[in-house]
């Protein structure tokens, strides 16, 4: 018995020692000499106002498509042309379904393949908003001697016009400043700046515009990808939107460093809808448990019985990456992965930002049952959104549904469904020139690949590309994060400044 406490005890010490030597000796990527901020360039005044006047177009996209007014959209083509005539000169330009564009740069070597470069300019509506009480201003305020500063809160409510584009503190303000006319502004500003020195470029590239991507891009981007697809265009690397420089502790409170998140894959989704089934009649003679009660059931078994959560490559890389500016119990639980694997998945499913790079989500998002108060309803509707981990498949999670609801009375709808995207390689050479891009503008970061959480226009260009990155070179933080889609958005002047010289420097690889 003293024996077995003993070797029981040295044990347990050579496991702790083995964990030790590994977690001081595991080969996490460190950047050295990393800057404390980003790099700042000169203010363009006619750049500013060019970004302004975009913002000023209401391009507000439907998700009925027939149900979009279009006039803003049309003006927003006439005003692109307007602003970049040397462009429109010296770029083929093509229209595909009506407000699809396409730019095509024609490069020194045709043999080569192509760079894509991705944009949007269709803006998701506002709330929150009295447009009746509050009249389009007659003009956008420019005021430009103060510099911005990091926002310190969540915004509520918008301090103008959503669709002023008024620059002032430092701050372009309005609906499309950040997702995403700020990043096809700089796109074409690039390019003007390019166009005016002479420059030709190495390859060819082509610029895609897509008209509908916050209401699923079956108008614009599929379109214009299968325009690209039937005409053989293969491209080497394709760049979108998905990824920012996120501002010290606003990934993960316990790293203190700017993390530049490279996109290299985005989720997939399935929106189901399940119907339950129950009995119903009036509220005064109720049953033990009706149709609600029984929605109410199977929404707490899909809210605690998740799918199980694995880390996928791109997820592993980044906290190799990013591992090493953590403290010394977080070095330990991803340097010890076959001993501490189950605690690391454990501590990240804790937090709503890193669990869902580790699992398939599910989320609850709809629910309905009685219109009356005095009413049972003989069925419940609930609406779930499951956001697809890599290696998770549609059938796996209607699957993992269906189990759930065994034993209850329920049918099954899918309402929308979409595969995983593929993993675009992080080690190839394509990763790496734009890793060397954005440490140009960022040496203040670490530079990682990354999940994607959202949708993107991206994955419809998968069918031209296997190098889809997802990248908005712009440094902001959680507050900043929290803008988009929603109250008073707004893009630093830096920021867009710095924009501009990404795609420049993309431009020229």
């Amino acid at each position: 018995m003293k024996k077995t406490i003993i070797f029981g005890m040295l044990a347990i010490l050579a496991i702790a020692i083995i964990v030790i030597i590994k977690t001081l000796t595991f080969d996490f990527q460190t950047k050295e000499n990393i800057n404390s901020k980003a790099m700042e360039h000169p203010t363009n005044k006619i750049a500013l106002l060019r970004l302004s006047q975009a913002i000023q177009i209401p391009t507000v996209s439907a998700v009925n498509y027939e149900e979009t007014n279009f006039k803003p959209f049309d003006d927003f083509k006439t005003f692109l042309q307007e602003a970049y005539p040397q462009v429109y000169e010296s770029l083929d330009v093509t229209t595909i379904n009506t407000y699809g564009l396409v730019f095509h740069w024609k490069g020194k070597d045709s043999t080569k393949k192509p760079l894509l470069f991705l944009s949007h300019y269709d803006v998701v509506p506002i709330n929150n908003f009295d447009f009746d009480a509050n009249p389009v201003p007659k003009e956008a305020i420019v005021e430009l001697s103060t510099t911005s500063t990091p926002l310190a809160n969540y915004q509520e409510g918008w301090e103008g016009y959503p669709f002023s584009g008024d620059i002032k503190n430092g701050r372009i303000y309005g609906r499309g400043t950040i997702d995403m006319k700020s990043m096809l502004i700089s796109i074409m500003e690039a390019a003007d700046t390019l166009l005016a020195k002479g420059y030709v470029p190495n390859q060819d590239i082509y610029f895609a515009f897509g008209q509908d991507e916050e209401v699923s891009g079956r108008h614009g981007a599929v379109k214009i990808a299968e325009y690209f697809n039937n005409k053989g265009i293969r491209f080497d690397a394709v760049y979108d939107e998905g990824g920012f420089v996120t501002s010290p502790k606003s990934v993960l409170p316990q790293v203190d460093k700017a993390i530049a998140l490279i996109g290299v894959a985005e989720k997939g989704f399935l929106t189901l809808e399940i119907k339950v089934n129950g009995t119903g009649g009036h509220s005064s003679m109720p049953p033990t448990k009706g149709s609600l009660v029984l929605a109410a059931e199977i929404i707490d078994k899909l809210n605690t019985e998740q799918m199980p959560a694995t880390l996928i490559p791109p997820i592993e890389n980044f906290l190799h990456n990013i591992g090493g500016a953590m403290d010394f119990k977080s070095r330990m639980a991803i340097s010890n992965k076959w001993l501490l694997g189950s605690a690391l998945l454990k501590s990240l499913s804790k937090n709503p930002g890193s669990n869902a790079l580790i699992r398939t989500t599910t989320a609850i998002t709809m629910a309905h049952s009685s219109d009356a108060p005095n009413v049972l309803s003989a069925s419940t509707e609930i609406t779930v959104n499951f956001r697809i981990l890599q290696g998770n498949t549609v059938e796996d999670v209607l699957n993992h549904a269906k189990k759930i609801c065994q034993g209850y009375d329920v049918e099954f709808n899918v309402v929308s469904a979409r595969e995983p995207s593929h993993l675009s390689s992080h080690t190839s050479e394509q990763f790496k020139k734009l890793e060397q891009t954005i440490a140009v503008n960022y040496p203040n970061a670490i530079i990682t690949p990354y999940l994607t959480i959202a949708g993107t226009d991206a994955y419809k260009y998968e069918l031209v590309s296997d190098n889809v990155f997802r990248f908005m070179p712009i440094e902001i933080n959680q507050y900043e994060q929290r803008q988009i889609h929603n109250d008073n958005e707004s893009i630093t002047i830096d920021n867009y400044m710095r924009m501009i010289n990404h795609f420049k420097l993309l431009m020229q690889q």
